[in-house]
């Protein structure tokens, strides 16, 4: 019996020393139902979450979300706490906006007079984290707008996630649904990893996915989401820049933009990469914004100061948005406070964009465009190739007129349909096509690719499909110092064979070289 006595406690103490490690770093569990929190779907649990969130503040440990709905409104996250909602938990959101209280980020930006308030609001904290398999619903469609006045037309309407100023803050596997306003903002933010989570945000206006704002060492990775408004959406609403950025593996639907750099681009954005990217239409048809497959699946825009540089895109399927490629560098010149100084014209340099397929586009035709004072600069697509509907527009691109529009708000649409079907670049140094291939299905009489005033530049290895109706493959206009080798080009929908230019050139253009023979 003795001898059974000691083999047992040896057991015991080896079974308790291999698991000691586990066991000390387990984190304490705080389940909500134990403060109170009762999960109905009626009851308000926003003292008792926020009793388990304190607790766990203390001690590091997760506050836990059993199966059931809990009804909160404002929960204020603090460091070393994770909210941790297990599969078939909801946390959602009351549907009276007067329950949730003004908060004050501590960061001054463009919005902070109207956008104030936060299911979930988290500002300068450290080691934060949302996780698990439940979800967490807003109810946006609930907060009614009543007004197209601005900014009226903002207020009142509570993000789902806010975090200002705050560190190491990771969002994992959870499901994000129905905000009243952005579904997520990090304001400010740094070490921020934002992986796994599924995301529908189609309940109200200004419906954007994720909102990486004046924040720095930023993962976004394994995102499915599909919203109404801008998909995964970098800004730059404060003289913050958004910078050293990854988003890769991701699945994208959204109504306008699928992948958005901008509107606001005060402080700019620097070394970003976006890379293994499915941009595809939306599952929901019915859009506040937008198109039902999308108004553009890359937008690149600086229009409120600020610079753009250290941009790299690879390896994305866009499929459905009207414009594949959108590159604008306008001036807006909006203020982000009423107390700022005006922003001068931004920058847009050193973008390289790969690997692209893009099938579904319409009639208007990608873009690439700065401004006569301010040209963007090194620029360079590669491997990448755009089918569109084809159209009937007119092959006349030394007539059309594009309308600079610097002041406008900068959508994808905004010159109308273009002059070239494919890709038409202006105000631009530096620029680089290689492996290009354009088709087009119907018709199509413009050129797939127009230059106008663009200053050095190499074209190769362009496949090009248009029709002997259309002027050329390629046009250029009032452009200087180029080359271009080992072109191809396709008849269009004929069965004869038509030797056709290649390439056409207007006589303000000079020094442009095909395949080593000048133009």
């Amino acid at each position: 019996m003795r001898l059974n006595c000691l083999s047992l406690l040896r057991r015991t103490f080896f079974v308790l020393g291999f698991f000691a490690p586990y066991l000390l770093n387990a984190q304490p569990l705080y389940d909500v139902t134990r403060f109170g929190a009762i999960g109905d779907g009626t009851t308000d649990n926003t003292t008792a979450i926020q009793r388990a969130i304190d607790s766990s503040a203390k001690t590091g440990g997760k506050v836990f979300f059993p199966t059931g709905t809990f009804l909160s409104a404002t929960l204020y996250l603090k460091s070393n706490a994770t909210l941790h909602l297990s599969a078939g938990a909801v946390l959602l959101g009351q549907a009276d906006a007067s329950k949730y209280p003004y908060q004050d980020p501590g960061i001054p930006f463009y919005g902070d007079q109207w956008a104030k308030q936060a299911l979930i609001f988290c500002k300068g904290q450290e080691n934060v984290t949302i996780e698990g398999k439940g979800t967490i619903d807003g109810q946006g469609a609930r907060f009614v707008v009543n007004t197209i006045k601005k900014p009226d037309r903002y207020k009142n309407r509570p993000y789902l996630l806010w975090f200002a100023g705050s560190k190491n803050i990771t969002v994992r596997d959870v499901s994000l649904r129905n905000s009243a306003f952005w579904m997520q903002h990090y304001l400010g933010c740094e070490f921020v990893l934002i992986d796994g989570i599924h995301i529908w945000n189609h309940s109200n206006k200004n419906n954007d996915m994720i909102d990486i704002d004046g924040s720095r060492n930023v993962t976004i990775t394994n995102i499915t989401g599909d919203s109404d408004d801008d998909g995964i959406t970098i800004k730059s609403t404060s003289p913050r820049i958004s910078e050293n950025i990854t988003i890769t593996n991701c699945i994208v639907s959204s109504h306008c933009n699928g992948i958005k750099f901008g509107t606001e681009s005060t402080g700019g954005f620097r070394n970003v990469t976006v890379s293994n990217c499915v941009i595809r239409p939306s599952a929901q048809r019915q859009t506040i914004y937008g198109k039902p497959d999308g108004i553009s699946g890359l937008a690149l825009e600086v229009v409120d100061g600020g610079i753009m540089e250290n941009i790299t895109i690879s390896n994305l399927i866009i499929e459905g948005p009207q414009v594949p490629i959108f590159i604008r560098l306008g001036n807006r010149a909006r203020k982000f406070s009423d107390t700022a100084a005006a922003p001068s014209i931004g920058r847009i340099r050193h973008i390289r964009i790969s690997d692209i397929i893009a099938r579904g586009a319409d009639t208007v035709g990608c873009s690439i465009s700065g401004l006569e004072k301010v040209p963007v600069e090194d620029i360079t697509l590669s491997n990448i190739t755009i089918e569109t509907s084809g159209s009937d527009i007119a092959g006349k691109p030394f007539s059309a007129v594009v309308p600079e529009r610097e002041e406008d708000y900068p959508e994808a649409t905004i010159f109308g349909k273009l002059p070239s079907y494919g890709l038409y670049v202006r105000y631009a140094k530096d620029i680089q096509l290689h492996n290009i291939v354009l088709r087009h299905k119907g018709t199509e009489q413009r050129p797939g690719i127009m230059l106008d005033r663009v200053e050095r530049f190499q074209l190769t290895g362009l496949d090009i499909q248009n029709s002997s109706a259309a002027p050329a493959a390629v046009a250029i206009a009032r452009s200087a110092e180029g080359i271009i080798t080992n072109a191809n080009r396709i008849e269009g929908l004929t069965n004869r064979l038509r030797a056709v230019r290649f390439v056409v050139r207007d006589n303000n253009t000079t020094n442009v070289m095909v395949d080593n023979k000048r133009l």
